[in-house]
C-alpha cells in the first residue's frame, strides 16, 4: 500500500499550501487512515498455501500423487536431461558442455517451485536437503553481476546473431531468446522456497538478479528498451515485490508491460516463421490491445501480469484492454475444457470461434496461464465469474495434461482423437513421460502442490470460499484467528460441509461461490450453454436448521456472529448435463457435450467397444452416475440409460493406452 503514499502526500502538500497546518493536521491523519482502510477493504487476498491442509477426497490424493510420484519424477528427469549438469558445467563445478534447448533453466526452476510447494504441504527434510543443494548449483551459475543464463554462460557468444537462442551479447535478442522467462520462473521458485523454508539462500540468487535488470533495462541513457519474447518476468517481478517491498521491482514490471508495441527490437524469428509481432504480443501498446492474440501462454502470462499490476496501481485504460481481451478470450476463443490457444502454428489463439476438435492444440501449459490469469482477475475485481472459468480449466484442461498416476502428461490436449494421430508429439496417442521441451511437465510439478492456495480468500473482515474441497484451514479475521473445515466428496457429489471456528465468537460475512453450472450457466457468456439450464434450489442449512441467504454476484453470503463449531450444510444439485456451443463454432454443429458439476465428460473407445468417435447421444438420452473407486484412481463413470454408452471425465483419458475418444457427440434423432 505503500506505492501510493507518494502521490496522495504530493496532494496533501498541494492542499496545505498557504494553510495552518497544525489545524489540518488531525484531519489530514485521519483521511490518510481512512483512504488505506478503505483499500484494505476493497482488496481480495488469497488464504497462502502453508495455512490449507488436506487430509483426505479429490485433491488430498493429488497433492499426495505430486508429492511422491509428480515433483520426483521431475527432478529426476531434469538430472537424466542433464538440465542440472548444465548449472555445475557454468558454474566450473563440472567439466561439459550446454546440453539442451535456451530455456532448459526455466524447466528446473519450475520444478524447484512445486518441490517448494510440496514442502509447504508436508514438510520432509531429504526434500530440503536436496534442494539446498540444486541452489549451490544455482549460485555458482550466477555471474558475479547477477547474470543468470547457463546456455550463455557456457557457450559465451559463439551462438551468433543470426541463432534463435541468442544474439551477439546479453539481451540483444530478447524477443527470440528466453534469458528473462527462466529467472523469471527462477524468482517465482525462490519464493516459493522461502515461504516454505524461511531460507534466504534462493531469495538472494533471484534479488541479485533482479538489481542487476533494474540497472540494465529503462528509459535511462545506456539502458535497454526491450519488451521480454515469452512474459514472465513481469509475473515474477510482482511477487518479488511483495516480498522484498522493493518498489524498483514494481517498476520494471510495469516497464516491460508498457513497452509493449515500442521497442523496435524484432527478431529475425519472425521474418522465418511470418508470425508478426502479435505473436509476443508487442503488436500495439498493451492499452491499445483489444484481443487475445498470438502464442497463448505468452499472452495469458502477459495479461495475468497486467491483472496483478492492477491490485496495486489503478489505471483505467489497462484494466479497459485488459477486460476486453478476457472477453474475447472466454467468449469467443475456449475449448469447453477451459483449454486455449487452438492453432498449433505458433501455439496460439486463432481467430473468434475457430476452435477444431480433433486437432485442437490446448496446450497444457495454456491451461495453467489461463488459471493463473483467471486468479488474479477475480483477486482484481472479486467478481465470480473468473473463479468459474478457474473451476472449468482446473477439473478439465489442467488435469487432462497429467496421468492419473502423475507420472506422463499431454503436451496437447484435443477434443477428439482417432487413437493413432498424436498430435506431433510422439508415438501413438498416448501420454508421455517427458518431451524435449519440457514446459508441460514441469509446469504441472509446480501447479499441481500450489492448488489449495486458490481455496479460500479474504477481503476486509470477510472470509471467501471459492473452491470445495476437504480441508483445513487457519486464517485470519478481524485480527482474530478463525478455523474453517470443509468436509465434501466434491466434485462427485454436490454436498459440502464447512464447520466456521473463530478463537472466540465474532462477527463477520462469509461467502460462498455459488459455481454458474449449480444455477444453469456453463460458462461466462454464451460460448456453451446446457439445453436445459433450469436448477434446484440450493439446499442451506445453518446448525441443523434450514436457513436462507441472499446470492450476491455470484456468492452466497451469511452475515452473523459466528461461534466454534457453527456448522454449514449447502446441497448444489448435479444433474448431468447436456452442452451446446455457440453456432459460430462450425465444428461442433449437430453436436453436444456432457457434463456434471464442474466436470466434462468423453467417451473412449476402451469402454464402448472400441469406439467413441461415432457413438451418437440424442436429447432424451439419460446418464446415472456410477462410482467405481478403483477405475482411473476413482471416478464417476456415466451410463447411458440402455447401458449401450459409458463416458468418463474427460481429464481420465488415455491412462489405458491409445484408442478413440471424443468430447463431442452426434446427436441422435
Amino acid at each position: 500500500m505503500f506505492i501510493v503514499l507518494p502521490k496522495l502526500m504530493v496532494t496533501l502538500h498541494s492542499f496545505a499550501k498557504g494553510i495552518n497546518m497544525t489545524k489540518y493536521f488531525a484531519i489530514t491523519l485521519f483521511s490518510i487512515f481512512t483512504f488505506f482502510s478503505n483499500i484494505q477493504a476493497q482488496t481480495v487476498h488469497p488464504v497462502p498455501l502453508k495455512n490449507v491442509k488436506t487430509s483426505q477426497g479429490f485433491w488430498h490424493q493429488r497433492l499426495e500423487t505430486a508429492r511422491n510420484v509428480t515433483v520426483p519424477h521431475s527432478l529426476r528427469q531434469c538430472e537424466e536431461s542433464e538440465r542440472i549438469d548444465n548449472f555445475a558445467v557454468a558454474g566450473g563445478l563440472k567439466k561439459g558442455v550446454f546440453k539442451g534447448v535456451r530455456f532448459n533453466d526455466s524447466d528446473v526452476f519450475k520444478v524447484v517451485e512445486g518441490a517448494a510447494y510440496v514442502l509447504q504441504n508436508q514438510y520432509d527434510p531429504k526434500l530440503d536437503k536436496y534442494l539446498d543443494s540444486l541452489i549451490t548449483l544455482f549460485s555458482a551459475a550466477q555471474e558475479p553481476d547477477g547474470y543468470l543464463y547457463t546456455i550463455r554462460t557456457i557457450n559465451k557468444d559463439t551462438t551468433g546473431a543470426y541463432d534463435w537462442i541468442a544474439g551477439p551479447y546479453r539481451y540483444s535478442f530478447e524477443n527470440g531468446s528466453h534469458e528473462l522467462y527462466n529467472v523469471g520462473h527462477l524468482y517465482e521458485a525462490a519464493i516459493a522456497h522461502y515461504e516454505a523454508t524461511g531460507k534466504k539462500s534462493l531469495l538472494n540468487v533471484a534479488i541479485k538478479n533482479a538489481d542487476h535488470l533494474v540497472k540494465t533495462f529503462g528509459n535511462k541513457p545506456g539502458q535497454l528498451v526491450v519488451v521480454p519474447g515469452h512474459e514472465e518476468i513481469e509475473i515474477a517481478l510482482i511477487r518479488l515485490y511483495r516480498v522484498t517491498g522493493k518498489k524498483e521491482y514494481l517498476d520494471l514490471s510495469q516497464f516491460f508491460i508498457e513497452m509493449r508495441g515500442r521497442s523496435d527490437k524484432r527478431s529475425l524469428y519472425l521474418d522465418e516463421h511470418k508470425l508478426g509481432p502479435a505473436y509476443f504480443q508487442d503488436q500495439v501498446p498493451f492499452v491499445r490491445q483489444r484481443e487475445a492474440a498470438g502464442h497463448a501462454v505468452r499472452a495469458q502470462y502477459l495479461y495475468t501480469s497486467v491483472a496483478d499490476l492492477l491490485t496495486i496501481r489503478d489505471n483505467p485504460k489497462m484494466n479497459m484492454a485488459l477486460d476486453s481481451i478476457w472477453e474475447d478470450a472466454t467468449y469467443r476463443k475456449q475449448y469447453i475444457t477451459g483449454g486455449v490457444g487452438a492453432r498449433e502454428d505458433g501455439e496460439a489463439f486463432d481467430k473468434p470461434y475457430i476452435l477444431p476438435n480433433d486437432n485442437a492444440y490446448a496446450e497444457t501449459c495454456a491451461a495453467i496461464a489461463n488459471l493463473l490469469w483467471n486468479h488474479k482477475m477475480y483477486l482484481n475485481t472479486g467478481e465470480s465469474k473468473y473463479m468459474d472459468v478457474f473451476e472449468r480449466t482446473l477439473y478439465n484442461g489442467f488435469l487432462g495434461g497429467m496421468s492419473v498416476k502423475g507420472n506422463q502428461f499431454f503436451y496437447v490436449n484435443p477434443m477428439s482423437s482417432d487413437g493413432k494421430n498424436d498430435f506431433g508429439k510422439g508415438e501413438g496417442a498416448i501420454r508421455h513421460e517427458w518431451f524435449g521441451t519440457a514446459c508441460c511437465p514441469s509446469n504441472v510439478a509446480r501447479f499441481l502442490p500450489s492448488m489449495p492456495g486458490y481455496i479460500y480468500a479474504t477481503k476486509g473482515n470477510e472470509l471467501i470460499v471459492n473452491l470445495f474441497a476437504d480441508t483445513e484451514a487457519t486464517l485470519t479475521v478481524n485480527n482474530a484467528p478463525v478455523k474453517i473445515d470443509q468436509d465434501t466428496n466434491y466434485p462427485w457429489e454436490g454436498s459440502i460441509k464447512i464447520t466456521v471456528s473463530p478463537e472466540k465468537p465474532a462477527n463477520f460475512p462469509l461467502s460462498i461461490r455459488i459455481p454458474g453450472w449449480a444455477t444453469g450457466e456453463a460458462i461466462p457468456g454464451r460460448l456453451y450453454t446446457y439445453t436445459d439450464s433450469t436448477s434446484k434450489p440450493i439446499s442451506l442449512l445453518l446448525n441443523g436448521k434450514k436457513t436462507t441467504a441472499s446470492i450476491e454476484r455470484g456468492y452466497l453470503r451469511l452475515i452473523r456472529s459466528w461461534k466454534k463449531g457453527d456448522v454449514i450444510e449447502l446441497v448444489l444439485d448435479m444433474p448431468v448435463r447436456k452442452v451446446l456451443s455457440d453456432k459460430k463454432i462450425k465444428t461442433n454443429q449437430g453436436k453436444l457435450a456432457i457434463e456434471r458439476g464442474p466436470v466434462l465428460y468423453c467417451a473412449e473407445g476402451h469402454d464402448n467397444n472400441g469406439k467413441a468417435l461415432t457413438i451418437p447421444i440424442s436429447q432424451i438420452d439419460t446418464f446415472t452416475p456410477h462410482y467405481q473407486k478403483d477405475m482411473l484412481g476413482g471416478i464417476n463413470l456415466l451410463r447411458s440409460s440402455d447401458s449401450k454408452t459409458t463416458l468418463i471425465p474427460y481429464y481420465a483419458w488415455a491412462n489405458r493406452g491409445a484408442n478413440e475418444m471424443t468430447v463431442w457427440f452426434n446427436t441422435a434423432p
